[in-house]
């Protein structure tokens, strides 16, 4: 790990890097490699382009792409331009896109090859976008008023522009939804990057080995992504990006690069186990997995540590934490310390409380909001003042999850005071998802739940009460939220009801709705 006393910024990451690790390997993608010196000098080059392009402090710009070793140069540049990158949801519908890119206020989009044309079709309500970049080289095939990535960085000065950046600086703005169905932006600054690395560093999980190979599996426009992207560079590693989630793709390049630190989400550890060789590969320089932003199952880990042999450790963070929070050490996964259901403790830099309705303090076992405090939480959403203060009071992030302290001070979550569901690492607001359902003319009400599932943790389920008279079938409401919502959004399966609980004030009482589904589970998220 870097010295934390050797950086200011984010910007500092790959200068530092280039000084003492400069021939050091920094990326590795689909056979292209990149050193940290020319890492470093690619990232100066977009900088300096960046602000050729009238990019001032705290200019928004947008990456819509799937995961590329440019987006790491691109994120690099931006910082040492003091400009903020926001990352695109790709699986978002083309509305939701519009919103997040419009909502962000971005200036210059970068654009991948698999996105060209919804670009093209959003461009006319695009006003605020000024420049429009083709990523991946698609020379000949990107619309001829867009520039081509690596034409326009190189033909930028090499030399870093050094501006003046404070930590307070935003650096990364990345989008999660809110309970209105809007996404919301967080805003993340270089202090909250700088506690997270003092957080890995500090915290018995991420001083790793300089030199060594990681993976980077999860999308880019996800905080697990991002986070572990910039961990590998904080690092001096050699980070392996992955295009795409591919299960055989990831054991191949597992062994072929002899990693030996990698992030999934818990759906993609299920992946992996069931790949029909996975207990013939070779694994032996695999040293650590981490895994978080969704429940996992006993079974899927207990089977995941007799294949890989490594030590396991679990995050759980929200967006808002810069995906920080509690840590679950290896040693705590002994199924002896009756700890595998719970997140860990607080990392190093943090703290946690529980709190009642009421907001006063609840004692060891007993189950309240989780509040989370650290120099990881957000500086707020984006132009929304009136959430932020909501979520952010004296310090205390509100994270709208319930569960509570043991003993020892180790944190089970319990349930979602909030309804989001996580699925497959996503997060689904069922708002969204009924707000798309209830357009469709044979519905009369409808609510959202999450539902256990063994692939995804959670999935969507629709419970739907019919107009009279009207008809309508599984496949028909899947067909119609499609249409609307992104596709992981999208409802796995439909229960049909004659009426939905709801208390006299006509409040939709979801917690009978999620009983039944969960009565084996012994908590309502798995």
């Amino acid at each position: 790990m870097i010295p934390l006393d050797k950086l200011t910024c984010v910007a500092d990451i790959t200068r530092y890097q280039a000084s003492i690790n400069g021939e050091r390997i920094a990326q590795f993608f689909e056979g292209r490699e990149t050193s940290y010196s020319e890492l470093d000098r690619r990232a100066s080059r977009i900088a300096n382009g960046l602000i050729a392009a009238q990019c001032t402090p705290g200019t928004r710009i947008g990456y819509l792409g799937k995961n590329s070793d440019y987006y790491f140069e691109v994120m690099s540049g931006a910082a040492k331009a003091n400009v903020v990158i926001a990352a695109v949801n790709w699986r978002l519908a083309a509305p939701e896109i519009d919103y997040v890119l419009t909502n962000a206020e971005v200036e210059i989009l970068f654009v991948g090859q698999e996105f060209y044309s919804l670009i093209e079709q959003l461009a006319p309500s695009l006003t605020n976008v000024r420049m429009i970049i083709a990523v991946d080289g698609a020379e000949g095939h990107s619309p001829k008023q867009w520039l081509s990535y690596t034409d326009w960085r190189d033909q930028q000065s090499d030399r870093d522009p050094m501006l003046p950046i404070a930590m307070d600086d935003d650096v990364i703005q990345l989008y999660t939804s809110g309970t209105t169905g809007h996404p919301k932006g967080v805003q993340l600054t270089n202090s909250n990057y700088l506690d997270l690395l003092d957080q890995a560093a500090n915290g018995g999980w991420g001083d790793w080995v300089e030199g060594e190979a990681s993976i980077v599996a999860m999308p880019i426009f996800h905080v697990a992504g991002v986070n572990i992207g910039m961990l590998g560079l904080a690092q001096g590693l050699k980070n392996i990006v992955l295009r795409d989630i591919d299960p055989v793709v990831i054991l191949n390049l597992l062994e072929q690069h002899r990693i030996r630190y990698a992030f999934f989400v818990p759906a993609v550890i299920l992946f992996l186990n069931s790949v029909p060789d996975v207990r013939q590969r070779d694994f032996s320089n695999l040293e650590m997995i981490l895994y978080g932003a969704s429940p996992i199952s006993q079974e899927v880990l207990l089977t995941a540590t007799d294949i890989f042999k490594c030590e396991f450790c679990q995050v759980y963070g929200l967006t808002e934490t810069a995906g920080a929070g509690t840590i679950l050490i290896h040693e705590d996964h002994d199924p002896a310390r009756g700890k595998l259901r719970s997140c860990g403790k607080p990392a190093a830099t943090a703290q946690i409380r529980i709190i009642d309705d009421k907001g006063q303090d609840m004692p060891a076992n007993q189950v309240g909001e989780i509040l989370y405090r650290s120099g990881s939480v957000m500086k707020g959403y984006w132009k929304n003042d009136e959430a932020t203060a909501k979520t952010i009071i004296d310090g205390w992030f509100y994270t709208g999850d319930a569960g509570y302290l043991d003993d020892e001070g180790y944190l089970f979550i319990h349930d979602r005071i909030k309804d989001m569901i996580v699925s497959g690492g996503e997060n689904v607001y069922p708002a969204e998802v009924e707000n798309a359902l209830f357009s469709h003319p044979a519905i009369a009400d409808v609510a959202v739940i999450g539902v256990p599932d063994e692939k995804w943790g959670e999935a969507v389920k629709a419970v739907v009460v019919l107009k009279p008279g009207a008809t309508a079938n599984q496949d028909d409401i899947i067909s119609h939220a499609r249409k609307h919502i992104a596709g992981y959004k999208v409802p796995k399966s439909v229960d049909f009801t004659d009426a939905l609980p709801r208390n006299p004030t006509g409040k939709l009482l979801k917690r009978e709705l999620r009983a039944p589904y969960w009565q084996e589970g012994g908590r309502q998220i798995n």
